[in-house]
This record gives C-alpha cells, structure tokens and sequence, in this order.
C-alpha cells in the first residue's frame, strides 16, 4: 500500500520529553495549582455505584457535555439514558435493528448511535425521537463523533470508509476511503478542521474535514490493528490503542511517538481509552484481564490497575469536571460502573 511521504513510524524506544509550555497547555482548562500536581500517586478510583438494565454487552458511554447525564449502547439495540446523581435509568432508545456500536453527544444536546444494521441514527433526548436515520455505509458502522460545532457527524464502518454527514439534513458531504481494512474510531480535534481515524489496517490517519483529503498518516512499526483513536484535550496530541496491549501518545505535527504506556492487556477488542484532566493527568483505559487501568500521562507509570469484579471493561469515558470514570461491560450482567476518586 503507497502511503502520503508524511507517513512516519514508531520508534518504540522514544524518550522525548513534552515541553514544560506544551504539557502545561495539554493539561488546561485546570487551575494553577492543580497544574503543578504532576507526581505519580494512585488517584484511587473505586466503584460508586453500577447502572444495571441492558441485556447484551455494553459498547459505548459518554457523559453529556454538561456532565449530568450518561448515554450507553449496546448489543440488545438500544441506547439508555441515566440519571447519574439518582444513579437510574430515564430513557430507554429503541430503533436499531441489530447491535449499537457506540454513541456520541453533540454540543447541542442530539445523540448519534450506529449499528450492525448500518445505519446512523440521530436522537431528540428531549422528545425521546428518532429524528433522523441516516443511510449510506454498506458495512456495519462501527463508530461515531460529532466536530464541535455540532453541524458535521463523521461516522465509520467495516466497509472501509467514513462518512461525513449534514446534521441538519440528514445527508451525506464526503465519503472518504479512509482504510483498507474495517475503520474502527473516528474523532475530531478542537475546532473541528480535521479528524483522525484508525483501522484494523494498523494505520492511523489524520483527514482534512473540508477537503476530505489525508493530511499524515501514522504507521506502527508491525502495522498492529489500531482499536481506538484519540485527540488529547488540546488538540495537540493523538492517543492509539493498538491490539498489541499498548497505548501510544503522538505528536502529529513533529510526527512522533512520544510516550508508550503498557501493563494492560488488549489483543481481541476494540477498546477505547481516554484522557482524564479533572485532577491528575492520567490515561485510562479497560483492559481484558478484567481490570481498569490508569497511567500518568508524562512519566508512563501505571498508577492504578483495579478489579473490575469480573467485568471486561469495553468502553469508558471520564466525566468532564468531576473525578469520575464510567466503563461497560463485555459479560456478567451488562453493568454500567461509574468509579469515583479518592482525591
């Protein structure tokens, strides 16, 4: 495969430093004196409490944008809105023929899911509505992301592609051949001028939202699948899950490989990862042996790896302004556990 001459590897052995201007800019919108919290004590995350009623394995979480509520999807098609303060379900989204594969807010409050039946689909929370049912993909569709403007959905899917949508008509923009393989995550940086994808391929590829056409590509070393993909907070950096149990953090602009983080254990599921900012700086992640993992972002210490109590971790999401993490689970009773810190 003929890569743009921007593709760059990964150098496992890296040890370049984040600057001390970049990693104070990568940690905001934190109070000063949280900014000088930089050692490697465990935050502590514990269990508070677990959200039960799915019937089939939970695949997405996502805390609103004001931090009240938690959307989760799942195999059993539906899509349940929570309460978290009263720790209870709402609402419960019915529409999907098949299995829902994630689920994503926008800032204006409307829902996005997308499923095996390969279709989007856009949600009213307020009207508890299907408003609309985008089609397109001729594959599953496997991940969803709205730019921050709330107008553009970016979605992806087995059949090698990502589509780009007109919220408010419902239609497609763009449809970019993004991969060779099943596109597996889809995100937006800050100000919405470009997405990153990742693939099964083992590529990860940075787009132009206008143009559609690729900007960088990334290249592991083996060319391992690539499950999850994220822009850090800043928008400055990039965080890969590869199904080789490892997570790496790039700066695309050099293009480098600046940290890798391991002690989890990844190799069958997409997992997802997050950057956590409330407190510490810290990477979170599931992990297949049954645990939550949590590293710190500059020294690659893993702080933190607490039982799940036989839950294997899919998806997770940190809470916008509180220390609180929510995971779902691949088995036992479908559980939704929403972890508080001890700091």
């Amino acid at each position: 495969m003929e890569l743009p001459e921007t593709a760059v590897s990964a150098d496992p052995e890296t040890e370049t430093a984040i600057t001390e201007a970049a990693f104070n800019s990568f940690k905001m919108p934190l109070l000063p004196s949280q900014l000088l919290c930089q050692n490697s004590v465990s935050p502590g995350y514990a269990i508070k409490s677990s959200l039960l009623g799915h019937s089939g394995c939970v695949t997405g979480v996502k805390f609103s944008p004001d931090g009240e509520n938690l959307v989760s999807s799942s195999a059993d098609k539906l899509l349940k809105l929570w309460d978290i303060s009263a720790t209870r379900c709402i609402q419960s989204l019915a529409g999907h023929e098949h299995g829902v594969n994630d689920v994503a807010w926008s800032a204006a409050g409307l829902l996005a899911s997308c499923s095996d039946d390969k279709t989007v689909r856009l949600w009213d929370t307020r009207s508890q509505r299907c408003v609309k049912a985008l089609e397109g993909h001729s594959n599953f569709s496997f991940s969803c992301c709205f730019n921050p403007q709330a107008n553009l959905l970016a979605t992806t899917s087995f059949d090698e592609t990502v589509r780009l949508w007109d919220v408010r008509t419902g239609k497609t923009l763009k449809i970019v051949t993004a991969h060779q393989d099943p596109v597996t995550s889809v995100d937006f940086n800050r100000d919405g001028s470009c997405f990153v994808t990742s693939s099964i391929d083992g590529l990860v590829r940075l787009w132009d939202s206008s143009t559609g056409h690729a900007l960088k590509t990334l290249v592991d070393v083996d060319n391992i699948p690539v499950g999850y993909v994220k822009f850090s907070p800043n928008g400055r950096y990039i965080l890969s899950s590869t199904l080789n149990n490892t997570l790496k953090l790039w700066n695309y602009n050099k293009p480098k490989c600046l940290r890798i983080y391991r002690g989890h254990v990844n190799e069958s599921y997409c997992l997802t990862s997050n950057f956590s900012i409330t407190a510490g700086i810290w990477i979170v992640s599931g992990s297949e042996d049954n645990t939550l993992c949590i590293w710190n972002l500059q020294t690659r210490e893993l702080v933190q790896k607490v039982c799940t109590q036989g839950d294997r971790v899919l998806c997770s999401h940190c809470h916008p302004t509180a220390n609180v993490i929510a995971t779902g689970a691949l088995q036992n009773a479908f559980a939704i556990k929403i972890w508080q810190s001890s700091e």
